[in-house]
């Protein structure tokens, strides 16, 4: 695909672009709002059906990058209200789940919310300096992949903290790694034939070890207040850590936005840990999927599955219009999560946990059968087994990335 530059003037073309950006944002927030679902599985489903669709291939487009941002403002709220473990098991939680523990969970969305929104507000003034470094880098980073993939395994492995949790740490890259290079070259014969290995992978390896773990939790307790009680000057450094670290990362094959919110750990002050991942998550988040676009422009390279199904229906990358769309999902996406977060967390506080939980892992399962077939569902159940394995190991699951990590390093 060749850059386009295709200002918007056209008012039909302009209310065309809003209605698929808001068809996108739809598809968004149901994927962000269930667990298993990803944008990156909308965008294949899009992308497959894109030929039948009498439309500009930039219209689908933007419904593609619509429904990409808002899935990013949105994942935070099941991720928010399942899993939550009993309040003795808080120390070994996530962050998201000790606020939750501690009724701050309306603060959580908000803190989100404000990550997400700031990270595009930020990817205003950033986005020339930083593709512009990372343009004249590529070449050099392209023919040392290997170093620069290692890198930043052992930037993970030293930030841990001990050394046994390092060498857990590196335990659990290297099966993670294994089992990557065992499944993600798999062909599997799906339901969905837009479906893929990644579905099963990912939920297995950071989705569905948290809601087993936290099966037997007494749910969400009651919220407080909304209010924001992190010092304005801290959440601005740590919303701008979390959305550079995106950013960089977006460039990067194999890396992740989680990769991006541990690297902006040390930007969190102390006192603030949990609520500055919290923002330090969000922004990487959501840098990440707006710089993958700019990845896809300059250098031509498709960093996620959104980008993937771009370029395979040929989306002119007419950037005025395509950033467009996402400053507008991105306003979508903030209205949403305020609008649907507090209730979603009252909802599933008062409902039977355990009931909830078996039926999410349920769902789990059915989305892995129609996404990758029988081998999907077997790839979830090792998955899920090697999830579990980092926090009984006092290790991070970050290091889980190896599924993909591992892979790219033994290519290289």
């Amino acid at each position: 695909m060749d850059p386009v530059f295709r200002p918007v003037v056209d008012p039909t073309f302009a209310v065309a672009a809003l209605a698929f950006v808001v068809g996108g944002a739809v598809l968004g927030t149901v994927s962000g709002l269930i667990p298993g679902l990803h944008a990156n599985n909308f965008a294949l489903v899009l992308a497959s059906a894109a030929p039948g669709i009498p439309a500009d291939p930039l219209l689908v487009g933007c419904a593609m990058l619509g429904a990409g941002v808002v899935h990013t403002f949105l994942d935070i709220v099941p991720s928010l209200a399942l899993g939550v473990p009993d309040a003795a098991m808080a120390i070994a939680s996530l962050p998201g789940h000790r606020l939750v523990i501690a009724g701050r969970g309306r603060e959580a969305l908000r803190l989100s919310a404000v990550g997400s929104g700031l990270a595009v507000l930020l990817a205003v003034p950033i986005a020339v300096p930083i593709t512009w470094v990372m343009v004249h880098a590529y070449p050099t980073i392209r023919a040392h992949i290997g170093l620069v993939l290692a890198a930043i395994v052992g930037f993970l492995l030293v930030t841990e903290s001990s050394r046994r949790a390092a060498l857990a740490g590196f335990g659990t890259f290297l099966a993670s790694a294994a089992l990557g290079m065992a499944t993600l070259d798999i062909d599997p014969n799906a339901p969905l034939a837009a479906g893929g290995m990644l579905a099963p992978l990912f939920t297995g390896l950071f989705g569905a070890p948290v809601l087993i773990d936290a099966i037997d939790g007494a749910g969400v307790p009651p919220q407080s207040d909304a209010r924001i009680a992190m010092e304005r000057r801290s959440l601005g450094i740590t919303a701008t850590a979390g959305s550079v670290a995106g950013a960089i990362v977006g460039y990067l094959p194999g890396v992740s936005a989680a990769i991006a919110a541990t690297a902006a750990v040390p930007a969190i002050p102390p006192s603030e840990a949990d609520r500055g991942f919290v923002v330090a998550t969000s922004g990487a988040s959501t840098s990440n999927t707006v710089f993958a676009l700019f990845a896809l422009f300059a250098l031509g390279t498709p960093r996620t599955g959104v980008m993937v199904a771009l370029e395979e229906i040929a989306v002119p990358l007419a950037l005025p219009v395509l950033l467009a769309a996402t400053a507008m999902a991105a306003g979508i996406g903030f209205c949403v999560l305020l609008l649907v977060g507090d209730t979603y967390l009252r909802v599933v506080g008062n409902a039977d946990y355990t009931r909830v939980s078996i039926g999410v892992l349920a769902l789990i399962g059915e989305l892995s059968f129609l996404f990758a077939g029988v081998v999907g569902v077997a790839t979830l159940v090792v998955a899920t087994v090697l999830g579990l394995v980092p926090p009984r190991l006092g290790t991070r699951r970050v290091h889980l990335m190896g599924v993909l990590i591992g892979p790219l390093l033994v290519a290289s």
